[in-house]
Order: C-alpha cells, then structure tokens, then sequence
C-alpha cells in the first residue's frame, strides 16, 4: 500500500523524533518496543515500520479494538488480547508468524505503567516461532527512535535478558514514568 510509506514520510518530516534504524535484514521477526510510556509510542513504532516498508502485527488490549475503532485497529495490523484470559495467545501468535513475513510488535512490559518485570510472551513467541528478537525504542533524552540490533535468542533466558537490559540501560521513554527509581526519589525531595 503507497500511503502507508507517504504518512511515514509526512510524519518524519514533522516529528520532534528522528528515527537511528536501518531496514531490518530477513524476513519475520519479533520487534520489542520499549521503554512503553506513552501512547504516542504506538504512532512511533508504526512510523518506524512504514518507514522501513512494512506493516507489522502488534498486540493491543482487546478494549481498543471495540467499535468505532476497532475496525481502524485491525486494519492497521492489531491483533486484540484480553490480558486477563490470554488462553493460546503465544500459540495463535507463533502460527500467525510461521504463515507471513510480518514483523509482529510487542511491549514486553504489557502496559504503560511502570513494572519491574517484563511479561515473557515475546520471548516464548520468537523461541517458538525461531525468530529473532528485534530492539525497537524510544529516547526521549535524545529524541530519537528506532530499531535496533536483532538478538537471536539462545534459550538462555538470563544471558538473553542481560543483552536486552544492557542494550534497553540508558534510553529513557516519552514519559517521565521511564525514569529510573533514583531520579524519581531525587524529585520528589
């Protein structure tokens, strides 16, 4: 679809954010997108994509995908989860993988609030799928964006998540939820 790549170029014309990524080489992969702070994040990631000549899959909370803009949602590549009942998620998805050359989004801490553990779906996905994992961000500190490198997974979950964290350390989210702990103690005093 053209305008897909058109809106891509629109919006980085006008963007604050400048996006450090080439096209990812290969075909299917898992992209991360995190820190997630901020709903704009789903704009950015979107725009990283189109940018880069793809559409991917992404999952979003089954709420967003009620009407009127549910349809939107679909279109625009969202597959709908009820975190509360997420039954065969990981199998759907790993199959939905297997069939495309999608690049399937997901923000590995489930939502926007600030937790101190990720949820493990995308690594089970790109485990089961074997696929690589690729590190999309957002820097609010030097307001850039993009995709970083694909990292695939050893099945060594620790030495896995130490390369992710190391690469995740020092990038900062759009909110100031993103913060680091010591950075929120030393504001609120």
């Amino acid at each position: 679809m053209i305008v897909r790549p058109l809106l891509a170029r629109a919006y980085w014309a006008l963007s604050r954010y400048t996006v450090k990524s080439e096209p990812p080489a290969g075909g299917s992969a898992v992209l991360i997108g995190a820190p997630h702070t901020s709903n704009w994040d789903f704009v950015l990631m979107l725009a990283i994509c189109w940018r880069h000549g793809f559409a991917p899959l992404w999952l979003g909370k089954h709420t967003l995908f009620r009407p009127p803009f549910g349809a939107i949602m679909r279109a625009l590549g969202g597959i709908p989860v009820n975190r509360s009942n997420p039954g065969r998620l990981v199998e759907d998805v790993v199959a939905r993988m297997r069939q495309g050359q999608h690049f399937l989004v997901v923000t590995p801490e489930g939502t926007r609030s600030r937790g101190k553990l990720w949820k493990s779906g995308f690594y089970r996905i790109a485990r089961d799928a074997d696929l690589p994992v690729v590190l999309g961000y957002v820097d609010s500190v030097t307001k850039t964006t993009g995709l970083g490198p694909a990292i695939d997974l050893t099945g060594d979950v620790v030495a896995d998540m130490d390369r992710i964290r190391a690469f995740y350390a020092d990038i900062r989210g759009i909110e100031a939820a993103a913060r680091t702990d010591d950075q929120q103690r030393a504001g609120e005093a």
